[in-house]
C-alpha cells in the first residue's frame, strides 16, 4: 500500500469523523447550540485531530525505521567474498536497491511476472535482459547473490508497506472510533483542542531545535572518528592538502590550514566587492531616488539574489575568468604573466561579491529606513546638510543592522560552493597572490564525500572534520559579530 493511498484514506476518514463528530455533538443537545460546552466545530476538530496526528505520527516513523531493518536484514545476505573487488558493501547495497527496483519496474510493464521476480532459481541472464528491457542497467558488479538479495529486499519492503498501511488504517480507526464515543455537548472539546494544538506547536518549535543537535552531533561523532585514524596536529597545522584514495591513509596530507585560508581569502575579496556598492546602492535608494525610481530599481537589484549559484559559476567560468585572464595574462593588455588560467581566487572573489550585492544592500536599505525620521529633521534643524546627516546620524544608527547585513553576506561567502568549485578551480593553496586558483572548505567536503574512497577511510571521513571546524569557526565570528552588534546598539522609541 502505497504512502500517497495511506494518507489519502486517512485524511478521508478525518473529513467524515470532523462531520460525524459535529452531528453527534449537535444531536446530544438536542440542536441547541446553548447547551453546547464548546462551538460545534471544536467537536469536529476533536475527532479529526484524534484521527490524523497518531496515524500520521505512526507512518512517519514507520518510514523511518523500515528502511533501515529492511537494510540491515539484507546486508545480512552479503558476505566479504561477495563483494566484488573495488567495490563495497555499500555500493553492493545500492545495486540491491537498483535491482529491486528494476523488477517492480518489469513486474508493473509485464516484461516479468511476479513469480520470476521472486524465484531465487530464476537464470541471472534472463533477469539481465529483462532488465535492460525496461530500461535498468546491470553493471558487471551485479551477481546472482545481488540478485537474490534484491528479491529479499522486495519481499520485505512489499510485506512492510502493508503490514505499514494496515496498521496506520487502525490507529486511525481506533481514534476515529474513540473520539466519537467520547463526543457529547457535556465534553470540553475546545480544551482538549486546544491543549493538542499547543502540543503540535510546541513539537513544530522543537523541529529546528533538535535538527540542528542531529547535525552537530553527527559531525561531532564523524570527527571524532576521523580523528581516531588521523592526526589531530597533522589536520589543524598542516600546509599540504594532497588526499590520496589508494587505502593508505597514512600517505594522504590532510592539512587544513591551506583550506581555510583560500576560504577566507576568496569571502574577503567577494565582501570588499559587495559591501561598498550594497551599502552606497542602500543608502542612494533609500535617501536620494525617487519613489518611481526606487520602486523599479530595488526589485531589479533583488533579482541578483534569485540567479541560481550555478549560473553564477558559469558566468565566473566562461566570462569573468577569460576576462581576467585577457587582462592579466601573458598576453593581456598588461603585458604580465600573472594569470595563466582563468580559474582563479579574484574569479570567485568578484563573481561572489556581485551575488553578495543584494544581500547587504536589501537588508541595510530596510535598517535604514527604520531609523526615526525625527533624527533626520533634527540634524537638518541644526544646519546639517544631506550628505552630513547621512553620514553622522543615519549610518551609525543604523550601524548594527548593516553590520548585521554584511555579517549575513559574510556566512552566505563562506558556505559558497558551485562558484568556488567553477571559477577558483580545486587547488590547496596559501598563496598571498588572487590571481592563482585556490580552493574552499565547502567546495572540498563535496569532493571528498563523491570520491571513490570507503566511506570510512580518513580521505572520506575528513570531509565531516571540516565541517565541524567550519560550523566552529562560524559559529565564533557569529558571538563576536553579536557582542559588537550589542555593544554599538541604541534603542529607539
Amino acid at each position: 500500500m502505497s504512502t500517497l493511498l495511506i494518507v489519502a484514506l486517512v485524511g478521508a476518514l478525518a473529513v467524515v469523523g470532523y462531520v460525524l463528530g459535529v452531528r453527534r455533538a449537535m444531536a446530544s443537545a438536542d440542536g441547541d447550540l446553548r447547551l453546547l460546552h464548546s462551538l460545534k466545530s471544536y467537536y469536529g476538530q476533536n475527532v479529526a485531530l484524534l484521527v490524523l496526528v497518531p496515524s500520521l505520527l505512526v507512518l512517519v516513523i514507520w518510514m523511518t525505521v523500515q528502511p533501515l531493518l529492511i537494510e540491515q536484514s539484507v546486508l545480512g545476505m552479503i558476505s566479504n567474498t561477495d563483494v566484488a573487488e573495488g567495490s563495497s558493501r555499500s555500493l553492493m547495497m545500492a545495486d540491491v536497491r537498483r535491482v529491486a527496483d528494476g523488477l517492480d519496474v518489469a513486474v508493473a510493464q509485464g516484461a516479468m511476472s511476479r513469480e520470476a521476480a521472486s524465484d531465487v532459481r530464476v537464470d541471472f541472464t534472463n533477469v539481465r535482459e529483462r532488465l535492460a528491457s525496461v530500461g535498468v542497467a546491470v553493471g558487471s558488479t551485479v551477481t546472482q547473490t545481488t540478485l537474490e538479495a534484491a528479491q529479499k529486499f522486495r519481499a520485505l519492503s512489499g510485506t512492510g508497506n502493508m503490514v505499514r498501511g494496515i496498521v496506520v488504517l487502525l490507529i486511525a480507526a481506533a481514534g476515529f472510533g474513540y473520539a466519537l464515543k467520547q463526543t457529547d455537548k457535556d465534553f470540553r472539546a475546545r480544551n482538549v483542542v486546544e491543549r493538542g494544538i499547543l502540543v503540535l506547536l510546541i513539537a513544530a518549535a522543537s523541529i529546528a531545535v533538535l535538527t540542528t543537535l542531529g547535525i552537530v552531533f553527527s559531525l561531532i561523532f564523524n570527527t571524532i572518528d576521523f580523528f581516531e585514524s588521523f592526526p589531530g596536529a597533522d589536520f589543524f597545522f598542516g600546509t599540504r592538502w594532497e588526499p590520496s584514495f589508494s587505502g593508505r591513509g597514512g600517505a594522504s596530507d590532510l592539512g587544513f590550514l591551506p583550506l581555510i585560508w583560500g576560504t577566507l581569502y576568496i569571502s574577503i575579496i567577494a565582501l570588499v566587492v559587495a559591501v561598498p556598492l550594497g551599502l552606497f546602492a542602500a543608502i542612494y535608494l533609500s535617501e536620494y531616488a525617487s519613489n518611481s525610481v526606487r520602486s523599479i530599481a530595488k526589485p531589479v537589484l533583488e533579482v541578483l539574489a534569485g540567479i541560481p549559484t550555478i549560473v553564477y559559476g558559469l558566468f565566473a567560468l566562461l566570462t569573468v575568468g577569460p576576462l581576467l585572464v585577457n587582462i592579466f595574462g601573458a598576453d593581456g593588455l598588461l603585458g604580465v604573466n600573472w594569470m595563466s588560467g582563468g580559474t582563479a581566487a579574484m574569479t570567485a572573489g568578484l563573481v561572489m561579491g556581485i551575488m553578495l550585492i543584494p544581500f547587504v544592500s536589501s537588508l541595510s536599505d530596510d535598517i535604514i529606513n527604520a531609523v526615526p525620521q525625527a533624527m533626520r529633521d533634527g540634524s537638518y534643524g541644526l544646519g546639517a546638510t544631506q550628505s552630513e546627516t547621512i553620514r553622522q546620524v543615519i549610518l551609525p544608527a543604523a550601524l548594527p543592522g548593516i553590520v548585521g547585513a554584511v555579517l549575513l553576506a559574510a556566512s552566505r561567502a563562506i558556505g559558497e560552493t558551485m562558484i568556488v568549485v567553477l571559477g577558483a578551480g580545486a587547488a590547496a593553496s596559501l598563496s598571498l597572490n588572487p590571481l592563482e586558483a585556490m580552493t574552499t572548505v565547502t567546495a572540498k567536503i563535496v569532493s571528498q564525500l563523491t570520491g571513490d574512497g570507503e566511506f570510512n577511510s580518513p580521505e572520506t571521513m575528513v570531509a565531516f572534520a571540516l565541517g565541524m571546524t567550519l560550523f566552529v569557526i562560524t559559529l565564533a565570528l557569529n558571538v563576536v559579530a553579536l557582542i559588537i552588534v550589542r555593544k554599538y546598539r541604541e534603542q529607539y522609541d
